[in-house]
């Protein structure tokens, strides 16, 4: 087991493990860390606890220093620099031709290397606009294609439920979501109910799955035939919270049913 602190980078919000250092870091400090990419700011979202080696990716980066005030002025200055820098690539790609809608761009907090972030269609060859922007800001350059849903978790917004984005506001990883959730879920197909802004399937959509899945488990499946006590019929209605289903007995009608006394009759 190791020591670790949960850090977040505000700029694309993923979280990371971090030696503290035997540093006496808690949640909600602005620290300052050792990465791959150099020095970077970022914000405690845990305070220190003990992980187990399997989830760490070792050795562990460590925590530099929780930041100063100095350090914080920096990171506004960075942010500030950062915006012209994302016009010119902009404007560059343009007269290049290349086909990139740039989302954001921000420094390391070292200055040591400048990360801009595009959505594309396809691949796209930028080398000759990282050569253009590399000679005019003297730094690493890193061009970093991204996905629709990177592009809403940096953004924000306001899903269709009206509250703010998951993934801008706590989702840490984007799992995966797939069609068969909303079928398990008993949802319209329709593009409009469950996809989200960023034009992909809802990630809320993976929330209830197991309890639909769960609740549905000794429940009849649509369309089905079904051995009542009142004889053969097809299943058109099922309420997975009520327990209960409904089936078409022709010259009986439409009846309700317990999936409950069901189970307990056959047990």
């Amino acid at each position: 087991m190791y020591d670790v602190v949960a850090v977040s980078f505000i700029e694309t919000k993923n979280i990371y493990y971090f030696s503290p250092n035997n540093l006496d870091i808690k949640k909600g400090d602005n620290v300052i860390v050792d990465t791959e990419n150099g020095l970077q700011f970022g914000i405690v979202k845990q305070d220190i606890k003990k992980e187990n080696k399997k989830n760490l990716v070792l050795p562990l980066k460590n925590v530099v220093r929780i930041a100063t005030e100095e350090d914080l002025k920096q990171v506004e200055e960075n942010k500030k620099e950062a915006e012209p820098a994302l016009k010119y690539a902009k404007k560059t790609s343009k007269k290049l031709d290349l086909n990139m809608n740039f989302v954001d761009a921000y420094y390391t907090f070292d200055k040591s290397q400048l990360v801009l972030s595009f959505l594309a269609d396809s691949r796209v060859d930028f080398r000759e606009l990282a050569k253009k922007l590399a000679g005019k800001y003297k730094t690493r350059i890193e061009l970093r294609q991204i996905g629709v849903r990177d592009k809403s978790k940096r953004v924000g917004g306001l899903g269709p439920c009206g509250m703010f984005l998951c993934c801008n506001s706590f989702l840490t990883d984007f799992n995966s979501v797939s069609i068969n959730m909303a079928k398990n879920q008993m949802l319209a197909l329709n593009p409009t109910k469950i996809n989200g802004i960023c034009g992909r399937l809802l990630c809320c959509l993976g929330y209830e799955d197991d309890t639909y899945t769960e609740l549905k488990k000794d429940m009849p499946k649509m369309g089905m035939m079904a051995d009542t006590e009142m004889g053969m019929g097809k299943v058109v209605d099922i309420n997975v919270f009520k327990g209960t289903y409904k089936v078409d007995l022709k010259e009986k009608g439409i009846v309700e049913f317990s999936a409950k006394k069901k189970n307990e009759k056959t047990k």
